[in-house]
Formats: C-alpha cells, sequence, structure tokens
C-alpha cells in the first residue's frame, strides 16, 4: 500500500474544506483534499455569502471571481413567513442585504448558491496547486506524536491507499464520519426536523404578486416547508419537513405526492407545474456544536463543528471564517515560527462564536415554525452584529483583561480591543482611498496613529523571529490620511498609539498611547507569547 507525506489532509470539499484549502495555499500552504462525493455540490444549499466572508475572499484575491458568479436571485430581498405563498403573510423578516455597510465594510452581501461557488473555489484551488482529490474517502485515522496516518479509498477505482499529514481539517459535514472517529460528542438540540427537497417549474407570478422571495417558509396543516427560487423565473426547489415518529419517511414523496404538496404550499389547488427532481437524498435541520474543535491534530471546522438551522445566512460563512482562523496558525505552526499550542487557540476562539450563532440561527427558525417575532426579538441580535461584532473572549491576543468583554459588540461603535476585529477605516494613499481592512491579508501589521518611526522596530522584533511585521502610520505625519478622522475613536487609542493585528484581520495587542520602553523587545515579547513561543 503506498504512502506519502503531507503537510494538511482536509477532509471535505464543501465551502469549508474548500476555502480552508484556498487559504492555507495563500500563506504557502499547500493542502491535499478528500472529498467522497465524486463532484462539487448540484444543489443551491447556502446562497448567501455575508460581508466579513466576502472580506476574507477580498483578502486572498477572489472578491470579484465570487460577486461575477452571483446567483441570479442576488437582486431578491424578501424573507417571508406565510400560511401559502398566494396567502397573508405572518411576518417579514428584517433583511441585512439590503442594508448599506460602507461605514463598517469595504465589502457587501453576495448572493451565490452554494453549486456556484464550489466550483470557483475548487478552480482557485487547484490554481494555487491544492492536491483535490473528489471519489475519495477516508475509512481510518490514528495518531501518533509525529503525525496523522489517514487510510484513504478511491471510490470509483477501490484503490486504497496510506497518507501521512502532520494535521488534519475535518470539514466533512454535519454528519461528520471523522468527528465520529476521533469521538468528539458534541450538544445542543440536535435534530428538529427531516426533510426532503425536490425541484419544480412552475410560474408563480400572480402568488408573489410582485414579491422578490430569497425564501418562502410554508407552514399549514399540509405542508411545512420552504419554497426558493432557482432562476427567478420557473424553476423552484422546495424543502419539505416529515415526521419519522409518526410513520413518515423519505420514500412517501412520490411525484404525485410532491405534486400534491407544491399546490399545498403555493396555496394554489390547480397549480400547472412540473415535478423534475424527486432523487435528492433526505437531509435535517439540526442544533448542535461539538465539544471540542481541537483534539491532537486533528481540527474540526464548518458544519463538522457546528450546525444550525438554515436561517440568518449564519451556517456557510461561519463554517468558512473557521477555515481563515485556522490557516495562518496553522501556517506558522507548520514553519516552525509559532509554537503547537496556538492551535488551541482555534478552540477557545471559534466555538463560543459558533455556540451563540447556533442561538440567534435557532431563535430566528422559532419564528419560521410558528412563533411571533415579538416573543424573541428582545433576544435577537441583528444580523450586522453577528457578522461584524462577534469578538473572541481569549486567544492568541494579549494585553486587556477578556472577561470585560462580551461576544458580541456594536460594530458602529468597534471597541478596537484585542480579540476584536480591527475595524474599517477609510485612508487614504498614494492611489486614492481604501480601507485599513485590506492592509492584512499577510504577516502582522502594527497600525499607529501618527508617524510610524516612533513604532519602526517592530519590523526588527518581527524579522528576529522570522516574521512579516510591517509598520504603518494613519493620520498626520503618517503613511496615510485618515480621510474622516475617525481611526483613533474606532481603535480606541490616543495620538502616538498603536494597535497589532494579525494575519486574519483581528487586534492581538494595543497600546493606546506612545511606546514605552524598548519597542522591539515589547513587540518581540507580546509576539512570542500570542504564537505560543514561550
Amino acid at each position: 500500500m503506498s504512502q506519502e507525506k503531507v503537510p494538511v489532509l482536509i477532509v471535505g470539499g464543501g465551502l469549508t474544506g474548500l476555502s480552508a484549502a484556498v487559504f492555507l495555499a495563500h500563506h504557502g500552504v499547500k493542502a491535499t483534499l478528500v472529498e467522497r462525493h465524486p463532484a462539487t455540490s448540484t444543489h443551491p444549499k447556502a446562497r448567501a455569502i455575508n460581508p466579513r466572508t466576502m472580506e476574507l475572499y477580498r483578502a486572498v484575491g477572489m472578491e470579484e471571481r465570487v460577486r461575477a458568479g452571483r446567483s441570479p436571485i442576488s437582486g431578491n430581498t424578501d424573507l417571508v413567513h406565510v400560511e401559502t405563498l398566494a396567502g397573508d403573510e405572518r411576518v417579514r423578516m428584517p433583511n441585512a442585504s439590503i442594508e448599506d455597510i460602507s461605514r463598517i465594510s469595504p465589502a457587501q452581501w453576495t448572493l451565490i448558491d452554494q453549486n456556484q461557488l464550489e466550483p470557483i473555489l475548487r478552480k482557485r484551488a487547484e490554481e494555487a496547486g491544492v492536491d483535490l482529490r473528489f471519489h475519495t474517502r477516508l475509512d481510518a485515522v490514528t495518531e501518533d506524536a509525529d503525525g496523522v496516518r489517514a487510510t484513504l479509498t478511491n471510490a470509483g477505482t477501490g484503490e486504497s491507499s496510506q497518507l501521512r499529514a502532520e494535521y488534519v481539517i475535518g470539514a466533512d459535514g454535519s454528519r461528520s464520519p471523522l468527528r465520529e472517529l476521533l469521538g468528539i460528542g458534541a450538544h445542543g438540540r440536535g435534530t428538529i426536523t427531516n426533510l426532503v427537497s425536490f425541484f419544480f417549474d412552475a410560474d408563480l407570478t400572480e402568488p408573489l404578486r410582485g414579491r422578490k422571495i430569497i425564501a418562502a417558509y410554508v407552514n399549514n396543516p399540509d405542508v411545512r416547508g420552504t419554497i426558493i427560487p432557482i432562476d427567478n423565473d420557473r424553476k423552484w426547489v422546495i424543502n419539505v419537513s416529515f415526521f419519522p415518529d409518526k410513520g413518515q419517511s423519505a420514500e412517501d414523496f412520490t411525484p404525485e405526492r410532491c405534486v400534491e404538496l407544491v399546490r399545498a404550499a403555493v396555496g394554489v389547488p390547480d397549480l400547472p407545474l412540473t415535478i423534475e427532481s424527486v432523487d435528492m437524498p433526505a437531509w435535517d435541520i439540526s442544533a448542535r456544536v461539538a465539544d471540542t474543535f481541537v483534539r491532537g491534530r486533528f481540527l474540526v471546522a464548518g458544519d463538522a463543528a457546528h450546525v444550525m438551522p438554515p436561517t440568518g445566512a449564519f451556517g456557510a460563512s461561519t463554517g468558512i471564517q473557521d477555515a481563515y482562523n485556522l490557516a495562518w496558525k496553522l501556517a506558522l505552526v507548520l514553519s516552525g515560527k509559532a509554537g503547537q499550542d496556538l492551535l488551541a487557540t482555534y478552540d477557545c476562539e471559534r466555538r463560543p462564536v459558533a455556540e451563540e450563532t447556533v442561538r440567534q440561527a435557532m431563535l430566528r427558525f422559532a419564528v419560521r415554525e410558528g412563533k411571533q417575532f415579538q416573543d424573541v426579538a428582545k433576544d435577537l441580535v441583528d444580523e450586522t452584529t453577528m457578522t461584524f461584532g462577534y469578538a473572541y473572549p481569549a486567544g492568541a491576543f494579549a494585553g486587556e483583561d477578556p472577561q470585560l468583554w462580551t461576544v458580541t459588540e456594536n460594530p458602529d461603535k468597534p471597541s478596537g480591543r484585542p480579540g476584536s476585529r480591527a475595524p474599517h477605516v477609510v485612508v487614504t494613499g498614494d492611489h486614492g482611498p481604501f480601507s485599513t481592512v485590506d492592509l492584512f491579508p499577510v504577516g502582522f501589521t502594527l497600525l499607529t496613529a501618527g508617524p510610524a518611526a516612533r513604532w519602526a522596530a517592530a519590523t526588527q522584533a518581527g524579522r528576529d523571529l522570522d516574521l512579516v511585521v510591517t509598520v504603518r502610520g494613519i493620520g498626520e505625519g503618517g503613511d496615510y490620511a485618515d480621510t474622516e478622522d475617525t481611526f483613533k475613536e474606532r481603535y480606541g487609542i490616543g495620538e502616538g498609539g498603536a494597535v497589532l493585528v494579525r494575519p486574519d484581520g483581528f487586534v492581538a495587542w494595543r497600546c493606546r498611547t506612545g511606546p514605552q520602553g524598548d519597542v522591539a523587545q515589547t513587540v518581540t515579547g507580546l509576539l512570542r507569547g500570542i504564537l505560543a513561543l514561550d
């Protein structure tokens, strides 16, 4: 049996796994990815990528590619809860995609179907030299002091091989076989409802009454499900719940039964329609979070780490953000520039965010299932805050007491504190205005209020540790003009102060005033602590 060695094995070729491969390649790590299915998804599934995630694709040069592949429904705005599509609305959910967020980010919401985004990511990964192996499953893994041994099987030929990896990312979905092999438990409500999906062709112009829906959540005595447009014309998919505890199963959904269900959901008893496909496998809506995201050399991400109802457009973006958090850490550990304990911060940073995101998705799902909006409104955190305002309670950052902070903050009034996203500020350089968000694609960045010279020794501190540390002054006497005079306020520093930003655009440390003592020594000590080199 052949055996080879790779730095990182990614198990799962969906949005999280493919994004992890792209992000790792951006940091110079060529991963190997295996996916048990023969190709990328053919189902729309996730349909929205939030602006924070678009910032991540922007950082690796993919923003325009992703936006160019946006969904035919990219101009739609309505998320409605109805008894039938033709009937009255029960509630219309607020939709963050129509909000102008230019004050917070240089990126925007992008409606792109999963079956459109995955091929874009796959092509980019191939261009970057990632070893992609579709139709290949993981059968077994064992860990020793030097790494992980994985047994793989080509599902087409039946040929088995062994591969050794230093680390393994499990991104193989909500029913993650890898998580099961590792014995990592999960907590939460679990399975909420079982569903089947099928495509149909029909003219819904009259029942839509001019609405441009992203989704219509239907709940009536005959059918509970979701109608979703595919081409904004005649092609639709409907997801319908069934209940095994009542003796129901996926086999009940014959073409004739599917016609009845569509008519019941639309509210037009004699609606002309054609059922195009009823052979998609059953799936479920669940809510749970893995008990740990890190076990030895294994790291779980995406739906393998957290699964939530498809409300709020949280699921796909949360998984992609997991991958971005992991990529720079793995790259530094693999190159010997960081200690292995840096990877432990992946769990303490991302798991609390996952817990809150699942909670928020469940509140929204309760409305979809019939609860009154006003009954959950007081506990809801708005989409913009969930997108940009999540912050890590503990992790790879230093300098301030994390117990003083909550898991979310108002992105319109960012704190700039360590563990939070480095705020967007418009600055102007030689080539015109741009966002501070664009300063963080590689290495560490030290932003100073005013001239950079007083902090210039931080660059040498980086060189001493074989790290990239770039120093940039913002404001009078600095490298870039503070176009709107908001930099110091949004980063929580005074004149001469500085903020150290990580490669993933999160604040690692800040000094509210000018440097005290030896800058190089200070920054060297900070980096050694953050990167678990002590």
